[in-house]
């Protein structure tokens, strides 16, 4: 189950944060969200040492903690997408079809002309989209 989805810029300011949990949860998954740009940052900078590629977008698994996994991708202007899912047993190729809708997704609100780059989302539509992602995972 899909708990959060975020957008990070690429200055680490958060564009984004939605949470599909109750409010007790929220500063949580804000935190978890927070801590794994640290882990972002440290594969960007150090691709040999973490095995990934750093041409692709898809950054797998960031860290598993004890109730959520928290997964990584980033785009070519260095925007940060993270999911934070309760699925302990969830495979690379959901997360990875989920990151491109999500992707689409963004690619569609930031390209209104009314969008200032570098600003919280602040879009409903672009909400309503990122629920209706999650829901088609049957995740939520």
């Amino acid at each position: 189950m899909i708990v959060c989805v975020s957008v990070v810029g690429h200055q680490n300011n958060p564009l984004y944060i939605q949470s599909f949990t109750d409010g007790d949860d929220a500063l949580k998954l804000h935190h978890i969200v927070h801590c794994s740009l640290d882990v972002i940052q440290e594969r960007v900078n150090n691709p040999k040492k973490s095995g990934s590629i750093l041409n692709e977008a898809f950054l797998g698994l960031l860290y598993p903690t004890l109730n959520y996994k928290v997964y990584g991708y980033l785009t070519n202007t260095k925007v940060k997408f993270i999911l934070v899912t309760t699925d302990l047993d969830v495979n690379d190729i959901d997360v990875t079809s989920f990151f491109r809708k999500f992707h689409a997704a963004y690619v569609d609100a930031v390209s209104n002309p009314f969008h200032v780059p570098g600003k919280k989302i602040t879009s409903r539509t672009f909400a309503r989209t990122v629920s209706n992602i999650v829901g088609s995972y049957g995740l939520n």
